[in-house]
């Protein structure tokens, strides 16, 4: 049996340039679907709420996964070993993960409000532990919600989608990714009909943040599906050439992602199936069409920028957000009157999650990917 080569000789592989940035369109999109919470008031259905299913970029962003890890790693694996995959992934992921942990325990005090029953109440120390914690990924018990909206992450809400994301590729590693193509089908199709029924019953595809029983269920039925299926379709459709493949794309994706609640209170499962529509048909037509896209310079540009920002701007966007959602609400200000700051905290998100990307996540991956890769910096996107 032959030893697996050093992750040195896995040289990076070209990019699909076009998922990269609608993984960007998708980060924007959700940092507005937060922010424009604060001016929502039906809680219950969500039937009010400004960029209505922009929680569905989470789905998106687990399909993208599956397409690009199984490109990026499913022919590697005679020259590559579990360790050598996992430390890969951690050297992408994990620093800013820290970063976003870190902004989020900066910024904790500052976010006082009556929204974080909470936050007043938390010591020092108390925080500090939630903070070290997070720097690891694990998720926190409910005792531990410094905040009092029972995030797993309480300090930097959507990492619990990074956590998810760990789950998924461990067992890619461990099992899933030495399924054929027809039983990893099988696979796909019984996650299909789990986020059907969840859908379906909740009347959309939201949650997986809570460290209970319930929640990580719908956390692992939202997970199971897109990024397996991703894996399935980089692994059965090759893609075409399209041109301005991105731009159609973005335009799909956004659209898909901003249009308003369907059926409404009365009829709220038809929004659960419009979600699980999305979900098994949309997204992975999105994602062919963007791997089968012909690059023009400017939509390289733009693909390389938004993909460069993607996972910084989706990682560190809550902590600031959260400060944005305390004022709409103490201050009990209009959407009218909100629009223009809400345009402020956009801009000064992707400021931050350029900043970061240049100033931190840049180096440091740089520096882990000599040491501990003994290779040049890892790709990107990957």
């Amino acid at each position: 049996m032959s030893t697996p080569a050093p992750a040195s000789v896995l040289a990076p592989k070209p990019h699909y340039a076009a998922l990269d940035g609608l993984r960007g369109v998708a980060a924007v999109m959700v940092v507005l679907f937060h922010m424009f919470e604060g001016s929502a008031r039906d809680f219950q259905f969500h039937t009010d709420q400004i960029i209505n299913h922009g929680y569905l970029s989470v789905d998106f962003f687990f399909m993208l996964s599956g397409f690009v890890i199984g490109y990026a790693y499913d022919d590697r694996w005679e020259k590559m070993n579990l360790w050598n995959f996992c430390k890969r992934r951690l050297v992408r992921l994990q620093p800013m993960v820290v970063m976003g942990m870190l902004l989020g325990g900066i910024l904790f005090y500052f976010q006082g409000s009556e929204i974080f029953p909470n936050l007043a109440q938390t010591p020092v120390w108390k925080m500090l532990l939630v903070m070290t914690v997070g720097f690891t990924l694990l998720p926190v018990p409910v005792s531990l919600d410094v905040r009092g909206w029972s995030e797993m992450h309480p300090l930097n809400g959507p990492a619990w989608s990074l956590f998810f994301e760990y789950v998924a590729n461990i067992l890619y590693a461990m099992l899933i990714r030495k399924f054929t193509s027809r039983w990893l089908a099988v696979l796909v199709f019984l996650a299909g009909c789990a986020l059907i029924h969840q859908c379906y019953t909740q009347g959309n595809n939201i949650g997986g943040w809570t460290l209970d029983a319930e929640q990580c269920r719908v956390g692992l039925t939202r997970l199971m599906f897109p990024f397996f299926g991703g894996l399935l379709l980089f692994r059965l459709c090759k893609p075409g050439r399209i041109r301005h493949g991105f731009w159609w794309c973005s335009l799909l994706l956004a659209g898909t992602l901003a249009a308003p609640h369907v059926g409404g209170a009365e009829h709220f499962r038809l929004n659960g199936l419009y979600d699980a529509f999305c979900i098994i048909v949309i997204f992975p037509v999105i994602v062919f069409l963007g791997a089968s896209d012909i690059p023009g310079d400017i939509s390289s540009r733009a693909s390389r920028f938004l993909g460069n920002i993607s996972y910084p701007l989706y990682i560190i966007h809550y902590p600031i957000v959260y400060l944005y959602l305390a004022w709409v609400h103490d201050a009990e200000v209009p959407l009218s009157r909100a629009l223009p700051v809400a345009a402020g905290v956009l801009f000064l998100c992707i400021a931050v999650a350029y900043g970061c990307l240049k100033l931190y996540d840049e180096p440091v991956r740089a520096w882990l990917s000599k040491r501990v890769l003994k290779r040049r910096p890892p790709e990107p996107g990957a």
